[in-house]
């Protein structure tokens, strides 16, 4: 398995240090969690270029609607949690 030399702040080595945390584990975690989480957002840019390829782009009336319907969306998942 290859190396990589990786710097964290004093304040997250003294964490891990005195947590016992396994420091390996945690940043291959992290790399993996965060490179999954990129190439999620490269497929939704796929797919929305492709969307619009076959239906066009969005009007400014349903995107002002497509809005409101996030916005609904987060202020219940909000209200919910809260």
């Amino acid at each position: 398995m290859p190396r990589l030399q990786v710097y964290l702040p004093d304040d997250l080595y003294h964490e891990v240090k005195s947590r016992g945390l396994p420091a390996s584990e945690l940043l291959q975690e992290a790399v993996r969690a965060e490179l999954q989480r990129r190439r999620a957002l490269d497929a939704t840019d796929d797919y929305l270029t492709a969307l619009a390829q076959e239906v066009g782009e969005p009007t400014p009336r349903q995107l002002s609607r497509a809005d409101s319907i996030v916005r609904r969306i987060r202020n219940r998942q909000v209200n919910q949690a809260g």
